[in-house]
């Protein structure tokens, strides 16, 4: 009887051991999601995600990442939402960033070898951002929000956060990293009285991502106008001149994609910084934009790798967007047709994270002992992943094609096997042996294997399809 007591009180200080360190894993700022208990129907579903960021100028929702070996490379995705005119303030962060550009457009302004550079990025853009780049981003559409999607790195910190940001600019909140030393010490390094450096620190923030003032938002257009005539003049040819030093930088990328991988460095300034978001672009600011930051990558220009009547999809590595190769990280899109699938496949070489972009339908996990791992509907907005070396397939409902994106753990060409199809790994190992092993005929075997004549995407079973279509609540619009 004693020992029965003991071991209750044993299991009643485990578990609340486990329950205080999950708790303060979502301490400090943010909202979370509460997690479903893992089942078949959400195993491999991304469900709980923590509120990073909340203003009235945006947000960062960011789904952790969990599950898998310990050995295993994991990532984050996160979601960040921008309303018209505002600004992510400039930071650093201890995570290297992917961003993928959803929708809207935004200005990137960045730390390039100690070179302040930018770029405008549009619809469909990728770009990296490497852990402990300085950076910031700006919407600078006047009535379209923008909406990005990122994967993170987990965290090097010595927090527990996902990823910790270092601001760069900020008051109260945020408070800068500059904040935290002393005033004696600021006063030496700027130069500057204590007076000058209380006004500069002590202005109210309204959190990472604030609202830019309509002064900062002026066209360049309506900043053209109203120049003298002389002045119009010099800026139409600095215009020319950047646009021609824009086409030599584009075909020294292009001439990089096919050389030995250059080394990335992340130094970053913080007096260019501030010039830039907060000061006037003249022509000092703009002599110091380096001539060779890395290019952007739109996913929309790029060709498929693969189509066919049922859908289409593509895969972007390192040796189509050099960046990748050094934060590991790759990159796919795939659209099926209402009523198609991704046949039963296989990642070898990394781990799959994926976002439902439209639509709705089914994804089916197997683990590895040929038992079901996960057989859920999917709809958009939804966050899965698919461990390494586990089958799974995609599935579109009957009504409306599925489109979802997505990363991959590895920079190099994932070459997914397929399980069955006409290029399949049945087609590959097709003979006496497999045949035995099925406990069939080699003409029985030749037979099943050869009855597909698609590959990759594939018709799925209508019937089946149709009842998933039923479960499927309507998608409401925001």
């Amino acid at each position: 009887m004693g020992s029965s007591v003991t071991l209750l009180i044993l299991l009643f200080v485990l578990c609340h051991g486990v329950t205080v360190t999950m708790g303060r894993f979502w301490s400090t700022e943010g909202e979370e999601r509460k997690e479903d208990p893992p089942t078949p129907d959400n195993l491999f579903l991304m469900k709980k995600s923590k509120l990073v960021i909340k203003t009235s100028a945006g947000k960062m929702r960011v789904f952790e990442s969990y599950g898998g070996k310990a050995s295993e490379r994991h990532l984050h995705i996160g979601f960040i939402t921008m309303e018209p005119k505002s600004l992510f303030i400039p930071q650093y962060i201890d995570s290297t960033l992917i961003i993928f550009v959803r929708s809207g457009e935004a200005k990137l302004g960045f730390v390039n070898k100690g070179k302040l550079a930018r770029r405008r990025l549009k619809m469909g853009d990728v770009y990296q951002i490497p852990a402990g780049s300085a950076f910031y981003i700006v919407n600078i559409e006047g009535g379209q929000k923008l909406h990005i999607i990122c994967s993170i790195e987990p965290s090097e910190s010595l927090g527990d956060d996902v990823f910790q940001s270092f601001y760069i600019g900020g008051g109260l909140h945020p408070a800068p990293v500059l904040a935290g030393f002393e005033h004696e010490i600021l006063e030496a390094s700027f130069n500057v009285s204590g007076e000058e450096l209380r006004k500069f620190f002590t202005k109210k923030h309204g959190g990472a991502i604030v609202h830019v003032r309509d002064s900062h938002a002026t066209s360049i257009w309506t900043e053209f106008l109203q120049l003298e005539e002389e002045e119009k003049l010099q800026h139409l040819n600095e215009m020319v001149q950047q646009r021609q030093e824009n086409v030599e930088m584009e075909k020294e990328d292009e001439d990089e994609e096919s050389g030995d991988e250059e080394e990335q460095q992340t130094s970053w300034s913080w007096r260019k910084l501030l010039e830039s978001v907060f000061g006037e672009e003249n022509k000092n600011t703009r002599e110091m934009i380096t001539k060779r930051p890395p290019r952007t990558y739109n996913l929309y220009d790029r060709k498929p790798d693969f189509q066919n009547t049922y859908g289409w999809s593509i895969a972007v590595d390192g040796s189509h967007y050099h960046p990748l190769r050094s934060s590991g990280v790759g990159i796919y899109h795939v659209n099926l047709s209402a009523g198609s699938m991704m046949a039963p496949h296989v990642n070898p070489r990394a781990t799959e994270y994926g976002i439902v972009l439209k639509g709705s339908g089914r994804i089916q996990v197997v683990f590895p002992d040929g038992s079901n791992a996960m057989d859920t509907q999917i709809k958009e907005g939804d966050v899965f992943f698919i461990p390494r070396y586990y089958a799974f397939c995609q599935i579109a409902s009957n009504g409306e094609p599925l489109e979802f994106f997505g990363f991959t753990t590895s920079a190099q060409k994932n070459r997914p096997i397929f399980l069955v199809g006409a290029t399949s790994l049945i087609r590959t190992m097709m003979g006496p042996e497999l045949a035995t092993a099925f406990g069939v005929s080699e003409k029985t075997m030749r037979s099943m294997a050869k009855a597909q004549h698609e590959a990759v995407i594939l018709p799925a079973p209508h019937q089946e399809v149709q009842v998933v279509v039923d479960a499927v609540p309507k998608l409401s619009k925001e």
